[in-house]
């Protein structure tokens, strides 16, 4: 696998996921240590002439008042560490503690933080030699960044804290050594480089952003499938529909379905069986759409903030400006990422309203919950239950945590974002969306087995196939859990996006 390299400005969404799941290699490019030796210059410089620079020559937060003796510089970087590694609770996952040592890797690498070349160098090793520092996933109020994640993630760093290696836990120190690494002593600013920035929300932003563009996708393919079975109305999908109210998102989800739904030989007329279908039918593409729509505007945020230098005090070599400011706050990727879980709870809102007109007889005409035996069996009359609950849990999580404030550090921070929670949220969200899709799969495909899956459309039978190939018909009842859990993952799997690509060509997102 190509290795990604790093340069402070190109690094995509897929980038990311690609180095946080696939492991792909991380190289820095070579201007890198250039950029880096022109701001670390201006650091030494200040500390030569004495200069009160922010979090280099002072302490830090209410403390930037304090100016630290010149013997104390490296022991405050360190003591910034060890006070900062104050998370609680499980720990992150592997996949996004690698992402956010690329993205830290990245922003430092943009050379305005004044750190050595080394201590991007390191980072890049942490990734490249497997060691996965243990994070603890709550903690962050987004402003100063995601400061105690961060804190937690530096630590291995200096050989302290703990991490991940070959799925074994160890110590920092002693996870290094499995590796052949040894501890790094950080200098000025370094410590604070190291956890000023927004890089924990922003690597489960990256990961729930390119995940919700496969889900976008399956919405469109699990709605044909429901559609199809429904003996839905598809005129509601002409071009000239959308051409009179352009929404892109809805033009893409409109298209997707007119694909999806050619060739079937169960689909109506208006009036044939009714004149005009129920919402969750007949809007598909303005629903599923607009949410495409916020999903592209959270994939640009997203993307912009995984390049951008998010520290503070920012070092200009050009003009040899230091400038204390903002960058590490979190509100821009607060917001989009709340705005992200309101996408992907209204995708799974209709798909559960899909899934109920499915499994109810008085709408769908078929045998009460899908099942042939029904009174002896009761079918799939719960899995509706699960995604209501599912739903239901969405809309908690769903509401706004980019509103809420609580002042920290004696006051001097007395604005912050909460946009870690609002990443935390959107992961919560994203993975009950995955299971409520799947289960309307599910339905979907028992429903065409009950009207006869030879008259669905091509592509209809390829994804009858694809559920079919995971999770048998339902004649007598059985475990429903592990059916969901099964065909949930497979969504996100290679083969599941394998199958996107072959329903929808080269239309898929």
């Amino acid at each position: 696998m190509k290795p990604c390299l790093i340069t402070g400005e190109e690094l995509s969404i897929a980038d990311v996921y690609d180095v946080a799941v696939q492991h792909r290699p991380v190289e820095l490019a070579r201007e890198v240590a250039e950029k880096l030796a022109a701001s670390r210059f201006m650091v030494t410089r200040y500390l030569d002439e004495e200069r009160v620079v922010y979090g280099v020559t002072t302490g830090f937060g209410r403390f930037s008042d304090r100016v630290i003796a010149p013997e104390d510089r490296r022991r405050l970087q360190v003591n910034l560490l060890r006070s900062h590694a104050a998370a609680v609770g499980d720990p992150y996952p592997e996949p996004v503690v690698r992402a956010m040592m690329l993205l830290r890797a990245n922003a430092l690498a943009k050379g305005y933080s004044g750190v050595r070349p080394v201590v991007v160098e390191r980072l890049v090793d942490l990734l490249n030699r497997g060691v996965v520092p243990v994070i603890p996933s709550q903690g962050s109020v987004g402003a100063s960044g995601d400061l105690a994640p961060l804190a937690h993630l530096a630590l291995v760093l200096i050989g302290e804290g703990e991490a991940f290696v070959n799925g074994m836990r160890y110590t920092g120190g002693d996870a290094l050594r499995q590796v052949g690494m040894t501890p790094l002593v950080l200098e000025a600013k370094e410590g604070l480089a190291l956890i000023n920035g927004t890089q924990a929300m922003t690597a489960l932003g990256a990961l729930a952003v390119e995940q919700a563009g496969w889900l976008a996708d399956w919405a469109d393919v699990a709605a044909a499938l429901t559609f199809e079975v429904l003996r839905g109305i598809p005129e509601a999908f002409d071009p000239a529909v959308f051409a009179v109210r352009p929404h892109p998102g809805a033009i893409t989800s409109a298209a997707h379905l007119r694909r999806l739904l050619e060739g079937s030989r169960l689909t109506t007329r208006p009036g044939e069986l009714r004149v005009q279908d129920a919402y969750a039918l007949r809007c598909i593409p303005q629903v599923h759409g607009a949410g495409r729509d916020g999903l592209e505007h959270v994939r640009q945020v997203v993307e912009r903030e995984c390049n951008s230098a998010t520290d503070n005090p920012l070092f200009f070599p050009d003009t040899g400006a230091v400038i204390s400011a903002g960058n590490f706050h979190g509100q821009p990727v607060a917001v989009v990422l709340d705005y992200l879980a309101i996408v992907l709870a209204e995708w799974a809102n209709i798909s559960e309203r899909r899934t109920e007109r499915l499994v109810n007889p008085a709408l769908s005409g078929l045998p009460p919950f899908l099942v042939r035996h029904g009174g002896l069996n009761s079918g799939l009359m719960v899995a509706q239950y699960t995604a209501a609950s599912l739903v239901s849990e969405n809309k908690v999580w769903a509401h706004p945590s980019s509103v809420d404030s609580i002042p920290t550090s004696a006051n001097q921070e007395d604005h912050v974002s909460m946009g870690t929670t609002a990443a935390r949220k959107a992961h919560l969200v994203l993975n009950n969306l995955r299971r409520v899709l799947a289960i309307e799969l599910l339905c979907g495909a028992q429903a065409a087995d009950l009207t006869g899956p030879e008259l669905l459309s091509p592509h209809g039978r390829a994804t009858y196939a694809f559920v079919r190939r995971r999770v048998p018909f339902w004649e007598d009842d059985r475990v429903l859990a592990p059916d969901i859990e099964r065909l949930a993952e497979a969504l996100i799997a290679p083969e599941g996006l394998e199958h996107l690509s072959d329903v929808l060509g080269g239309m898929s997102a």
